[in-house]
């Protein structure tokens, strides 16, 4: 096959795509989220362009860490950016999506009030979670399409995750599990000593790997670093942070609502936490500041 299209690696042009025929290219794999206007309309011309259309990564299937704008309105996110502690700006500049200039308007992207989604603004035909997604993965899925073309393979149903498990990160974690009873959550910099055979949950350490689909081989608990969740719901999961909570809830060793509230305080940074990949395709998908420009 041909690469057609890939723009941190060639040289390809907008006005290349738009010229092919509708359905020239055979597979597109999508990277990144809908956060502006350019990305929406190259998220539209390559969905006419192509004939299966994958969202490809964790920013195009959930939104990603770049999601975790939706908490923030359009002003709140231009304060941090414009007038930061980093930033110079006496004349307090904000971006303007058009600008006449003597040769003529300068037109930048309009930035929308929320991050979306690949399948929230086309139609999608396949998802391959990761952050990233791994290079074996990818080669096998480009190799079933391929096959499929060639009449040798039968592709999965239309919305199926692709490239990924179907369980969930602990059950491919080496760790040893027992009854799990936490009576203090820490952070991993916080223990001196972090056992390297058993469930880092059971060490207080606050590990996704309940709620994560597999599919990475949990590289991360296997190399001491808890589970973040880059893999996305696991199979049957509505919206991940509340099964993450769900999951959290069940091993607090206490019926005591003020110790309870005392052990959830380890949680440093709630939202970071139950929702760092997924906020924009989870129920919530932004805050009431967003929502109100948006």
């Amino acid at each position: 096959f041909d690469v057609v299209f890939w723009p941190v690696a060639m040289d390809a042009k907008y006005k290349d795509v738009e010229a092919m025929p509708d359905k020239s290219i055979t597979l597109t794999l999508f990277n990144g989220g809908i956060r502006n206007e350019e990305n929406e309309h190259i998220a539209k011309l390559l969905r006419q362009k192509s004939v299966f259309l994958v969202a490809f990564g964790s920013c195009a299937t959930e939104g990603c860490i770049p999601g975790l704008a939706n908490l923030s309105s359009i002003e709140q996110i231009y304060d941090a950016v414009y007038e930061g502690v980093s930033t110079d700006n006496p004349q307090h500049i904000r971006p303007q999506y058009s600008y006449e200039m003597p040769e003529g308007p300068i037109n930048i992207p309009v930035f929308y009030p929320t991050v979306r989604t690949l399948d929230q603004v086309v139609d999608v035909d396949y998802f391959m979670p990761g952050c990233p997604p791994e290079s074996h993965q990818i080669a096998a899925v480009i190799d079933l399409v391929i096959a499929a073309l060639k009449g040798e393979a039968e592709l999965p149903l239309k919305g199926s995750v692709i490239g990924a498990g179907g369980s969930t990160c602990c059950d491919e974690c080496s760790r040893t599990r027992n009854v799990k009873t936490i009576k203090k959550f820490v952070r991993i910099h916080e223990v001196e000593n972090v056992d390297p055979e058993l469930c880092l949950l059971e060490q207080g350490i606050l590990c996704n790997g309940p709620a994560t689909r597999s599919g990475c081989g949990a590289l991360c608990p296997a190399v001491g670093a808890a589970c973040i969740g880059c893999y996305g719901p696991a199979e049957g999961v509505l919206d991940y942070g509340a099964r993450l909570m769900t999951a959290i809830a069940s091993v607090i060793d206490s019926d005591d609502p003020d110790e309870i509230d005392e052990i959830l305080d380890g949680i440093v940074d709630p939202a970071g936490t139950f929702y760092r990949f997924s906020l924009p395709h989870s129920l919530l998908q932004a805050a009431k500041p967003a929502w109100a420009g948006d």
